[in-house]
């Protein structure tokens, strides 16, 4: 059975997100559709790029992710299909998938060439689905695009590494449910840079000394429930990625985008010891 994933920032008031599954159990009738977010802010593609990060490689190998952000063909922003840790990704050549891929070398890239195939009335979604349907039922991507070395370059917030490697400025990337600031500094960029040195993780005023693994570590340093519930700390979440956040914090209490006023886009800093 074949498995194709959904992120897109068609939210749930429209029909668009049931549209799409139609079209492709139109398509193919026994794909596995899963739904991986349709909340990504409107042509967020540093939100969205952290998303798959975060998610594709709890799937099986041979999955087939769909991206629906700001995929609207232009002569600057063409469609892509992409093989890459063993998975497939389809897509706008707009950001998301070079800031995936800075880890692991493709295995291919195609342009898709196949828009005058389809009928005239056809979406750019439509051109998504045809392509993940063939793909999903082992199709090459030499039938259906054009083979590319590289991607566009990356213009979105990246890491910014001090010329002397004394500190790594960061942004907010991803605001979550919980009201969790996730910057796109990974711990591997602060395992490669830290080296071992002490460290100060600074935002919006704030200081802390200590990266946890997980939230309940904090209860190492106080005993007290009452002295740490609502306190700020940092910690690398389950995709790898520095996260702010207020231990037990709750949309009624306050959260660390709400208490600490953490926005996409803030700076957060991580300076190093000399």
């Amino acid at each position: 059975m074949s498995i194709i994933t959904l992120t897109t920032d068609y939210g749930l008031k429209d029909h668009f997100v049931g549209a799409l599954k139609g079209k492709i159990l139109s398509q193919n009738k026994e794909a596995l559709i899963v739904d991986i977010s349709h909340h990504i802010d409107s042509f967020n593609i540093s939100e969205a790029s952290y998303i798959i990060d975060a998610s594709y490689n709890s799937f099986p190998k041979g999955t087939v992710h769909i991206i629906g952000i700001d995929i609207e063909l232009k002569e600057d922003n063409q469609h892509v299909a992409m093989e890459w840790n063993g998975h497939y990704f389809i897509a706008t050549d707009n950001g998301i998938l070079s800031m995936l891929i800075q880890k692991i070398k493709p295995q291919k890239i195609v342009a898709i060439n196949i828009h005058d195939r389809l009928l005239p009335e056809a979406t750019d979604m439509d051109v998504f689905v045809t392509v993940a349907v063939h793909i999903a039922k082992g199709g090459s991507l030499n039938v259906i695009g054009k083979e590319i070395k590289q991607l566009k370059d990356v213009t979105e917030l990246q890491p910014v590494i001090a010329s002397d490697a004394n500190s790594i400025k960061g942004y907010v990337v991803y605001i979550d449910h919980f009201g969790n600031a996730v910057t796109n500094i990974s711990k591997k960029l602060f395992l490669d840079i830290a080296k071992g040195r002490p460290y100060e993780v600074t935002f919006k005023s704030k200081k802390v000394k200590t990266i946890f693994a997980k939230y309940s570590e904090i209860e190492t340093t106080d005993k007290q429930p009452s002295t740490i519930t609502g306190r700020h700390l940092a910690i690398f979440n389950e995709a790898g990625f520095l996260e702010i956040g207020i231990y037990k914090s709750n949309t009624k209490t306050g959260t660390a985008s709400s208490l600490l006023g953490l926005r996409y886009r803030d700076f957060v800093m991580i300076n190093f010891n000399k």
